[in-house]
């Protein structure tokens, strides 16, 4: 399945290239198909909750408790892709969750669950999420060469929104024909759909190959503890933590802000945040088509458009309408899916080859302290500020913070010493040059 596109087709910048790669357009299938059946699955799960105990924080508690694995071993998870082969990991762990949707299916169609066994059943799913969510992350980067990543992340972003609208409205019409368990059951045909396809697979000319040991080494070596020392010691990767962290805890949860605002202060009903959530969808698949385009994206671009959506965001608190509102929501929802590409772009081709895993797995602990974290503090934001106050200042504190951390950037990088080259030793009067000339 692999190809080599001629030099001219290598330097190209549209969002589409990466599908020139035969290997690369089945990935998308397979994850179209997997993304459908996980919103299945994802529309019917809550109201099953819901059915079974009546209550609203027993759907939160399962939400949290499938999360709980991310947070806690995340990082065991991406050593285990960086030991493993790939492949065989990414299929194995398809199979497994296909299992497990498959056990909960028999146990809804006989109506023999029970909150117990949805709890073992999350729980179970969100351990085995922190091998499969890098593995195949990692294995979509494998198909095409390092400077088609971007594009590879972008059309996984639209192939994530065109399964999520198709998983939704086959969910409502499936389950009213056949009933709550034909969602579980096509969930898991969807896995298997994907750990079918994973064996015939085959990397592009010029993509990075997992070695699976250390330069040097023997493969035994892999740790957790080489992972997190890579990311803590990479400044961008750190740099690239803050700008995504903050942004993730005072921004981006419009679902929360603008709901209180549509409904609030611009006396809007259910149906003008529908409009509100449709206009930001629309936004977030143009800016996964811009991001696509990206050939060598940076954390200074992703700071850059995190700022910019930040003070998109104060304006839209200050909207004096729906409409107004309406015009500001789009451009929100283009940046921040650009800044989305960019930085998951960065973060998986930053690391070396043998510790992409564990690096991935070190990002999937913070982001769920960020997941878990971020809508109580916005929350609580806006019990003291109000919905158009929490906007506006969780749009200040994200811009303020990225530019503080620019400028210390630049003054750290100025106030270094400049390495003198040989030849300026060896040639006086010959001024010696900065590495940035």
């Amino acid at each position: 399945m692999a190809s080599s596109p001629s030099p001219a087709l290598n330097a190209s910048r549209s969002p589409w290239r990466s599908l020139r790669y035969r290997s690369m357009r089945w990935w998308s299938v397979a994850n179209f198909v997997s993304n459908a059946g996980t919103w299945m699955q994802l529309t019917v799960q809550n109201l099953l909750v819901l059915e079974i105990t009546g209550s609203a924080a027993a759907t939160g508690l399962s939400m949290s408790v499938q999360a709980a694995p991310a947070l806690l071993i995340s990082v065991l998870g991406g050593a285990a892709v960086d030991r493993w082969p790939r492949k065989l990991t990414a299929a194995v762990s398809q199979a497994l969750l296909g299992a497990i949707a498959f056990t909960t299916a028999v146990l809804v169609a006989l109506n023999r669950i029970d909150m117990t066994s949805l709890m073992v059943l999350a729980a179970v799913t969100g351990v085995v999420a922190t091998v499969d969510n890098p593995a195949c992350a990692l294995l979509g980067n494998d198909l095409v060469p390092v400077q088609d990543v971007p594009s590879a992340i972008g059309v996984g972003a639209l192939v994530h929104q065109a399964g999520r609208l198709a998983g939704a409205a086959l969910a409502g019409v499936a389950v009213g024909f056949l009933g709550t368990s034909v969602a579980y059951f096509a969930n898991g045909l969807s896995f298997l759909f994907v750990a079918s396809v994973i064996p015939f697979l085959r990397p592009a000319a010029g993509a990075v190959r997992q070695t699976g040991r250390e330069p040097g080494g023997t493969g035994s070596e892999l740790s957790v503890r080489e992972g997190l020392a890579y990311f803590l010691r990479r400044p961008r990767l750190v740099a690239l933590a803050g700008v995504t962290g903050i942004s993730a805890v005072f921004g981006r949860n419009y679902a929360l802000t603008l709901a209180v605002l549509v409904t609030g202060p611009l006396a809007g009903g259910a149906g003008s945040f529908g409009t509100v959530s449709t206009v930001l969808a629309a936004g977030g698949i143009l800016g996964a088509v811009l991001g696509a385009r990206l050939r060598r994206p940076s954390v200074r671009l992703v700071g850059a458009l995190a700022a910019a959506g930040a003070l998109l965001q104060v304006v839209a608190g200050l909207s004096p309408s729906l409409a107004v509102l309406i015009v500001l929501v789009l451009p929100m929802a283009v940046v921040e899916s650009v800044s989305d590409t960019a930085g998951t772009a960065v973060l998986q081709t930053d690391p070396p080859a043998h510790l992409r895993g564990r690096v991935l797995g070190v990002w999937g602990s913070v982001g769920t302290v960020w997941g878990l974290g971020g809508p109580p503090a916005l929350g609580l934001l806006m019990e003291l500020a109000g919905p158009r106050g929490a906007l506006v200042t969780g749009g200040l504190l994200i811009a303020c913070a990225i530019g503080a951390g620019s400028l210390l950037h630049r003054r750290r990088i100025a106030a270094a010493p400049v390495p003198l080259r040989k030849d300026a030793h060896e040639m006086p009067g010959r001024p010696a040059l900065s590495p940035a000339a």
